[in-house]
This record gives structure tokens, sequence and C-alpha cells, in this order.
């Protein structure tokens, strides 16, 4: 036992005291944090502006003036305005009591300065085809953005069912999506305001009919009551699946570029004086498994800290740690173990790449069902990825972490599962390893590596 705590802590010690390793470690939470900071400078749009001339063809008479009234200062400053108080509704109360001001005046920023634009009506009998070489003729001054054709039966249908038409909207290459967003907001409210008006009905009286807002749902647990936090449901099975992919990967792929090279530069053969295969083979998967450790464990602590920041910590249950760590540590052993006989089969990286390759698929095929698992987690498909290894690991912490966490009894089963998995992946690799490691030459296929299986 002492020697193989001590290939632990050389490997332990080469990998973590390299510089890679740092800047690795570190280089997830440094590029978020850039991220966080540089966001809004990068999307910035409050020195935008909204500008240029519009023609528009309006056979319905009606249409063009209820564009005129939208693009007045007066209203466009209380559609910002309304905005405003819309986004403030919908965020949580406590953001709005700690921070309303700050908040107010970041939306007020970022819908930029008032748009500048001016409305030609072209005449409504105008040829399409003459209002777009208008559109794209030469000119001093304001740049002519779009040209906007309301259909003749916008406002009034036509027809024994009384379709309503809309419009067509040619603009010049090159525009801005945000300009051609404020276009269809643009035409869309004043094709609405008109047909109202032609009905002889109130904007307002409608809008109060069709409004509903949106309110908090709560939470009832057994012991408390709590506002329901959007996203959370979806964001932890996803962190905590994230967090053991990279965990596993980083470390098995350490752990098989180590071996590798300790074999095709004969350091192996040195170290096999000292100790014996199967040491060698335990001393590298706890030095691994110690690396990783510290890796999640650093990244567990940033998003716990997160959680804590947000007021959120309440919300999450301390158990999922401890029963996260013991399903990271079997999937670990698992995968770990079937990398370092990979390295030990191999000559070269090369030849390791396609050894690896059907790993790192088993590894990689729980993020494309984690959403599966985590809106059904009681469904059979996720039960039965719950006790298939060796991707039981990662299916029981999605279900573990999602809204509705399995039994006890099956998150045992799973780990019992899980354990018989690191026994059989350890046995196996354990031979692989023995015979591999000092073997040169052709690398082994399949059918000479399960031959190895069955000889050593």
């Amino acid at each position: 036992m002492k020697r193989i705590l001590h290939v632990a802590a050389r490997d332990f010690v080469a990998i973590v005291a390299t510089k890679g390793f740092l800047i690795g470690l570190l280089a997830a939470p440094a590029m978020g944090a850039a991220f966080v900071v540089l966001a809004p400078i990068l999307f910035d749009d409050s020195g935008y502006r909204i500008e240029g001339e519009y023609g528009v063809i309006d056979p319905t008479g009606r249409v063009l003036s209820e564009m005129e009234a939208a693009l007045d200062p007066d209203a466009l400053a209380r559609e910002r305005a309304e905005d405003i108080r819309r986004n403030l509704d919908q965020m949580p109360e406590a953001v709005r009591g700690m921070a309303g001001d700050a908040v107010r005046q970041s939306l007020d920023d970022d819908g930029g300065p008032p748009p500048e634009v001016r409305l030609t009506a072209l005449a409504a009998t105008m040829d399409v085809e003459a209002a777009k070489a208008w559109l794209t003729a030469e000119r001093e001054g304001a740049q002519r953005k779009a040209l906007i054709v309301i259909h003749p039966d916008a406002v009034r249908g036509s027809g024994p069912a009384g379709e309503l038409g809309a419009y067509d909207l040619y603009v010049p290459p090159g525009l801005d999506d945000r300009d051609l967003g404020f276009m269809y907001r643009t035409v869309r409210e004043a094709i609405v305001n008109a047909r109202v008006a032609a009905h002889s009905l109130e904007r307002a009286e409608i809008e109060a009919l069709l409004r509903v807002p949106r309110q908090p749902s709560t939470t009832i647990g057994p012991d408390a009551e709590r506002q329901t936090v959007a996203g959370l449901n979806e964001f932890l099975p996803l962190g905590f699946m994230i967090l053991m992919f990279i965990g596993i990967v980083s470390g098995g792929q350490t752990m098989l570029v180590s071996t590798v090279e300790e074999k095709s530069s004969r350091v192996v053969e040195v170290l096999l004086s000292a100790v014996s295969p199967m040491e060698l083979m335990a001393g590298k998967l706890l030095g691994g498994v110690a690396v990783s450790l510290l890796t999640i464990g650093l990244y567990l602590a940033i998003g716990l800290a997160l959680l804590a920041s947000f007021s959120l910590f309440g919300l999450f249950d301390p158990w999922l740690i401890p029963y996260f760590v013991i399903f990271f540590l079997i999937g670990f052993f698992v995968i770990g173990s079937l990398m370092l006989a990979a390295g030990a089969a191999v000559n070269d990286m090369r030849e390791a790449g396609q050894l690896q390759g059907p790993l790192m698929i088993v590894v990689t095929v729980p993020v494309f069902l984690w959403p599966a698992i985590s809106r059904s987690p009681d469904a059979p498909f996720a039960v039965v990825m719950s006790y298939l290894p060796p991707v039981n690991t990662f299916a029981m912490v999605v279900r573990m972490a999602s809204t509705q966490p399995p039994p006890w009894w099956e998150v045992w089963l799973s780990i019992a599962v899980g354990l018989a998995s690191v026994a059989a992946a350890v046995w196996a690799a354990a031979k692989v390893f023995r015979v591999g490691l000092l073997m040169y030459g052709k690398p082994p296929d399949l059918r000479t590596l399960l031959r190895w299986v069955r000889a050593a």
C-alpha cells in the first residue's frame, strides 16, 4: 500500500505542479468572469440609433397616419417607459427592491437613443417596381432604408371569410437586424391600430381584456414553502452532469497520456523495477482521481458561492454533494481504469486515439440524453439508464438533481451496480495493463485485448 501511495503522490505532484494544469484549472472560471465583465460592453446597443427614410405605399389610407403617430417622439417615450415597467414587473421582487432605480436606468440605457425616422408617402397607385427604384436610387441626406407596401385588404378583410392582408417589406442590402426589428414592430402596431379604429374599438380596452400577468409559482415542500426559481430545475442537473463529465474526461485523458509517454520513453521499465504492474496501475488511479477531485472541488465551490450570492443556496439540497462524489468516484474508476488499459496497450498517442474513441463516445452519450432524463426522471427510459453501466452514474446524478428525486433504494441499487461495474472494469483493465505495459510493436485489436484478458 505504501508503494501505491508513493506512485499516487508522484503522479499527483507531476500533474498539479505544472503550469498547464494551473492554467487549465483556472481557465474556465476566468473565461466566465471575463464574459460577465465584457458581455455588457460587447453587446452594448446604447449607442446605436435607428434612422433613415421609409417609403410607404398605403392604398388603405389608414396605416400611414398610424405609423406617423407611432413614430411621434412622445409616443416612443411612452412605449419605452411601458417596456421598462413590463421588464421590471417580470423581475423578482428582491431585485426590484434592492436596485430598482439602477435596473430602471440600465434598461433605459439599453434602449439607445430615440429613433429618427422620416416617412415618405408614395402614391397609392405607384407601381412596385418603380418604388423599388426609389429605394435604390442614390441621393444625399437620410438613407432610404425601407419600402413598405401595405396590402389593400390589410385593414378591412376581403372575400367571404373576411381574410385580412398584411404588407410587403423591401430593404437595401446590409441592413442591420435592429433596423429590421424596429420596422416589423412599427408596421405591425400601425396596422393593428388601423384595424381597431376601423371597427370603432378601443385599443386600450382590448389589451386590458387580453392582458393576463404571469404570476410566480410557489413550490410547497414538506417543511416550508418557497417561490419557484425559473431555470434552477434545469440548471442543477445540467451543472452536475457537466461537472462529472469534465472530471472524468480530463482525469482519464491525463492518465492515458502519462501512461503512453512513460511507455514510449521506457520510463515505465524503471518504475516496474520498484513496483508491480498492479501497484503502478492502482497508484495512477489514485493520483488521477485526486487531481480530478481537486478540479471539480474548485468548480463546485464556485457554483455554490454563486448560488449563495443570489440567495438561492437554500434551494439546494446539501445531500447532493456526497452522493455526487460517490457516483463520480464510480464513474472515474470505471472509465479511468479503461483509459489506463488503453494507454498501456499502445505505443503512441495516434494509436491511443483508436482505443480512446469508443470510451469517449460512451461518456458523451449522457450529455445528449440529459434533457429526457431530467424532464421525466421517473420514466422507464431514465430508470433503465440508472442501472446501465457506465452511464448509470450520470443518469442517477441527473435524476437526483431533478424535481423528482428517486427513492433511496433506487439510488443505492444504482451504487451497487456501479461498484460491480468498477470491479469488472478494474479486473479487465488490470489484465490488459499487465500484459500491454511491456508490449511493443503492432497495436492490439479488440480480439487481441480479449485474449489478453483471458490469458493474463
